[in-house]
């Protein structure tokens, strides 16, 4: 069973930046599909980001992409996520994923962490 454990969450003031990580233990997800996802305050959690166990093939959601950067030291299963010019509808609970498809136009992970939050002031 993998676990997954995020971290790096904060308060940050918009424009402002944050780096989060999430280290993999447990079942080691080697050739896995790792991503992220969020939940903003009262709506349904949703896909920001993945990327491929090689780092090859990298998706982004377009609230996200050119400000957000996934990338991951695989060979310590850990997963980061870089957020730059973050603005305050990034506000959210922030998870990282593991075994992240897509399934017609909907993202879905199988495994999940607990949980770091992001809040972006104005």
């Amino acid at each position: 069973q993998v676990q997954l454990a995020e971290s790096g969450g904060g308060l940050v003031q918009a424009g402002g930046s944050l780096r989060l990580s999430c280290t993999a233990s447990g079942r080691t997800p080697i050739g896995s599909v790792m991503g992220w996802f969020r939940q903003c305050p009262g709506k349904d959690r949703e896909f920001v980001a993945r990327v491929s166990w090689t780092g090859a093939s990298l998706v982004y959601a377009d609230s996200v992409k050119g400000r957000f950067t996934i990338s991951g030291a695989y060979a310590k299963n850990t997963l980061y996520l870089q957020m730059n010019s973050l603005k305050p509808e990034d506000t959210a609970v922030y998870y990282c994923a593991a075994d992240v498809a897509k399934y017609g136009s909907t993202w879905r992970g199988n495994y999940w962490g607990q949980g770091t939050q992001v809040t972006v002031s104005s």
